[in-house]
């Protein structure tokens, strides 16, 4: 969501690098340099072959609209580090083809194109390589865009990594050349097939009227639709990716009078961005939303399981809205962050029976593939809610209970599962959440206490905030 780490792993270029020069007379000659006519600042480090295909890429893991359940790479992931635990973490990946994510620019990727039309994709290109190795199914966030094109200077020297700067969207005038920014991602990596336009409406918000300017986003999207199709007309698409914002049902100011329950009442501004979009679309191979289970409050209501139900209602709010088109949750939270984004209040057996409540509510609503937001850091011997320990050393990689949750229900719920009811029964059935095929049952205990219940027919006994499955 907004509040997440979205910091870069590019190369920073640093005035202590160039040796033999005094600071005060760099910058001085930096600043006369860059108030020459025509300036369009360094392009050390690219290159002007953007759209030349990188790698040996791989033969897509799967095709269609619906990739599964997988993650997202953050700014520390495993393509760096000790080389015997980023081949843990690949080695366990490689077991199931994981879908993953990957920005263009931020969240491990440098500035794509520093200056128009030259190209960095050093960083972009080791994550790809990651993903291929691991056998995973690549998924393309277009997300962000160069400063030149968001009104910040040209020049690999000079791209503005603050927050607030990333999350600009383009300029208008630029939408045409962020769509082929996006056709040179697109030939780069042919075995991409599946790519989400932007991230979270950044940038197109209007203060004055107080609303989301999906008229620019629904310009943007559409633009940059048709050139991917036009770079191969297999390639799936899919938008726009708004935050499902809900707040205290207490609350009426911008509530929506049809979208809520006891987890609160959905923004209805949010509501009219996404009923733009649909209507006004080039077209759609898939739909995304993001959202968590709290409100913009960070209230969980009535209370942490209890409150994934909004999960299943947008889900199938969403999909009555789009004529049944798969949809994607691209992140999803359970657990409300601090003011560092950070997740660290729970133990993680809370943490992952949460988690499985919120999966087992997306799938209810309809849900086929969802992200999740993969806090990964980059060391230390903590990683709360990581999907595998730090790779900074040796003994890192090793995968966390989040990774085993995950990797489960990718196996067992894949696109197109047929679900079915299963009767739960005895004095805690109000305490169990279970999800099931025909070929495996996921229970989880809900309350940090044992338990026990009769579900499917057998007796079962559950530890605090246990995750079982049962056959498969």
């Amino acid at each position: 969501m907004g509040r997440h780490g979205w910091n870069s792993g590019a190369r920073r270029w640093r005035l202590t690098a160039l040796l033999g020069v005094g600071v005060a007379a760099l910058a001085l000659v930096l600043t006369l340099v860059s108030t020459l006519p025509g300036d369009t600042g360094s392009e050390a480090g690219t290159t002007r072959d953007g759209d030349k295909v990188h790698g040996t890429p791989a033969v897509p893991a799967r095709t269609g609209p619906d990739v599964g359940w997988g993650f997202t790479h953050t700014q520390f992931s495993a393509d760096v580090g000790s080389r015997t635990a980023v081949d843990r973490v690949a080695k366990r990946l490689s077991g199931r083809s994981v879908p993953q994510i990957q920005h263009i620019m931020g969240w491990g990727a440098g500035n794509p194109e520093p200056v128009k039309g030259r190209y960095d994709f050093a960083e972009m290109d080791r994550r790809i390589d990651f993903v291929r190795r691991t056998g995973g199914t690549p998924v393309v966030t277009l997300c962000c865009a160069p400063d030149w094109m968001k009104g910040g200077k040209p020049g690999s020297d000079r791209t503005d990594w603050s927050q607030e700067s990333l999350e600009t969207a383009p300029e208008p005038a630029h939408f045409e050349d962020y769509a082929a920014l996006a056709a040179t991602v697109a030939k780069r990596y042919p075995d991409v097939r599946h790519f989400i336009v932007w991230n979270e409406f950044k940038g197109f918000w209007h203060e004055d009227e107080g609303r989301w300017d999906h008229e620019g986003y629904t310009d943007l999207y559409n633009l940059v639709y048709k050139a991917l199709k036009k770079v191969d007309e297999e390639i799936e698409v899919g938008g726009p990716y708004l935050v499902m914002d809900s707040q205290d049902p207490r609350q009426e100011e911008n509530a929506s009078t049809t979208l809520k329950g006891d987890w609160g009442t959905m923004d209805q501004r949010v509501l009219d961005a996404f009923d733009y979009w649909n209507e006004h679309k080039a077209g759609a191979d898939f739909v995304v939303v993001d959202g968590s289970s709290y409100t913009k409050d960070d209230e969980l209501l009535p209370d942490e399981f209890a409150a994934t139900g909004k999960f299943t209602d947008v889900s199938r709010w969403v999909r009555e809205r789009t004529g049944d088109l798969p949809l994607w949750w691209a992140e999803y939270y359970v657990e409300p962050a601090d003011a560092d984004d950070h997740r660290d209040g729970w133990s993680e057996p809370h943490r992952v029976a949460v988690h499985a409540a919120g999966l087992m509510a997306m799938a209810r609503g309809g849900t086929s593939s969802a992200f999740y937001w993969n806090p990964q850091r980059e060391k230390g011997p903590a990683c709360a809610g990581c999907l595998w320990s730090p790779t900074d050393r040796a003994g890192g990689g090793e995968a966390l209970p989040m990774a085993g949750l995950l990797s489960r229900f990718g196996e067992e719920f894949p696109p197109g599962t047929k679900y079915r009811k299963v009767p739960v029964a005895g004095a805690h059935a109000s305490d169990v959440r279970v999800l099931a095929d025909d070929g495996v049952v996921l229970v989880v205990n809900t309350l940090d206490r044992r338990i026990s219940a009769e579900v499917d027919g057998k007796r079962l006994a559950l530890d605090a905030y246990e995750v079982k499955w049962i056959g498969g």
